[in-house]
């Protein structure tokens, strides 16, 4: 495909769930010339059957009502070439590749593509070469990509193995400066839930009050996804959570989540954090909530009373909406329920109405400090504030796509 309007061309690989909300997500900014979509194989009997799939989703309703609603403004689609599967959505033309699977094949070079999105899930340990026979995230810089970005986590696969120094993990409004363009072709957007939690603990972090931080856990409440069986089904050899093959429509599953790892290398103050992550699985198709709870050392003010309340987390995050986190972070002081979530354009929704806040006092022994070379007569009081704090996040559309979206777009600027 030829670069329309002097536009960059966008490639993306895979047209699941992310791969077509991503579709969806540059469809609608319009920041790319046109769109190559690797599907990897042929989707029911014609390219009709390709448009049908793309138009329409059991989430988020059609294409054409999520993106103008009421308004009468008419969606149009128009096939250019059946042959080449070239096909224009609102304008954007867009391509769909249906032969090759493994990225080395896609031959991106070929259709013009600099910068591909790989949605598939299948390909992400950065170390594998090029050539590895089932396929590697590497194929698509060796098919002719500059830049590829991951849609999931890195899973390097074997231990001895560090991140190679052209690779990098990335969460736009967190540590997306960080990103060298010279230097990293391979990117990771990390996961939904890292998305969310990075963007509820960066106001806290850098907040002087609240950024001595003694312990934290997390909790995300979460849709189900693909991973999981719809009907009980034998789980897979090797398989180590014999309830991810349990039925999603039925249960309340707990799982096991990587945000508070990933959340370490985006965020290395977190290290400093003895930080726990789980992760229970709902039968909804999208919407999720993560259940911050947090220990600080709270600063007192001049009468004794701790400065770390209630009032303050939530000002803390209102400030942040307004200010550095604009567009990314959204406090919001009503009572929402998932539902509301849906295509919320937002990183994550803090629920300010359930923002809860305790200060207590620990005792430290004053014979605890003599190995130190300090002698107290009596304890010494130290004023500790626990903190919940919850934040909603579209785990699809809203936040982690909308998300991967702005990092897509920003890679392409500065290419």
């Amino acid at each position: 495909m030829e670069k329309p309007n002097g536009k960059n061309l966008l490639g993306i690989n895979g047209a699941g769930r992310i791969g077509k909300l991503t579709l969806w997500n540059h469809l609608i900014n319009k920041n790319f010339g046109g769109i190559v979509v690797n599907v990897g194989r042929g989707v029911g009997k014609n390219l009709d059957s390709l448009i049908h799939n793309i138009m329409n989703d059991s989430t988020y309703g059609s294409l054409s009502k999520f993106l103008y609603g009421y308004s009468g403004k008419k969606f149009e689609v128009k096939i250019l070439d059946s042959e080449k599967n070239l096909v224009e959505f609102d304008g954007i033309p867009v391509q769909f590749l249906t032969t090759a699977r493994n990225p080395r094949d896609i031959k991106w070079a070929e259709h013009n593509v600099r910068l591909v999105v790989d949605c598939t899930g299948a390909f992400l340990d950065p170390t594998l070469p090029s050539d590895s026979a089932k396929g590697s995230i590497r194929g698509h810089l060796e098919s002719g990509a500059e830049k590829v970005i991951a849609s999931a986590p890195f899973k390097i696969k074997d231990s001895t193995q560090k991140m190679p120094g052209d690779s990098n993990i990335v969460v736009y409004g967190i540590n997306h400066l960080e990103l060298d363009v010279n230097k990293h072709h391979i990117i990771s957007a990390a996961s939904c839930t890292t998305t969310g939690l990075s963007h509820m603990m960066k106001p806290l972090l850098d907040t002087p009050e609240t950024s001595n931080i003694l312990t934290a856990s997390m909790s995300t409440i979460h849709a189900s996804t693909s991973t999981q069986s719809i009907l009980d089904s034998v789980p897979s050899t090797g398989s180590s959570d014999l309830r991810k093959s349990r039925s999603v429509f039925n249960n309340i599953i707990i799982t096991s989540t990587g945000a508070a790892k990933a959340l370490e290398k985006i965020i290395p103050d977190v290290q400093k954090v003895g930080f726990m992550a789980d992760s229970v699985r709902i039968p909804t198709n999208t919407a999720s909530l993560i259940i911050l709870n947090i220990t600080f050392h709270s600063p007192l003010n001049d009468i004794g009373d701790p400065v770390i309340t209630r009032e303050f987390l939530n000002q803390v995050y209102e400030d942040a909406s307004n200010g550095p986190l604009k567009g990314l972070l959204e406090f919001s002081k009503e009572q929402n329920v998932s539902a509301d979530i849906i295509g919320r354009m937002a990183s994550v929704v803090i629920e300010g109405v359930e923002t809860h806040t305790r200060t207590g006092f620990m005792a430290l022994n004053p014979s605890l400090l003599k190995n130190f070379g300090i002698d107290l007569s009596q304890d010494i009081m130290i004023p500790v504030c626990h903190a919940k704090i919850f934040g909603w996040y579209d785990n699809e559309f809203g936040s982690y796509v909308n998300m991967l979206g702005k990092l897509t777009e920003y890679v392409d600027k500065k290419m």
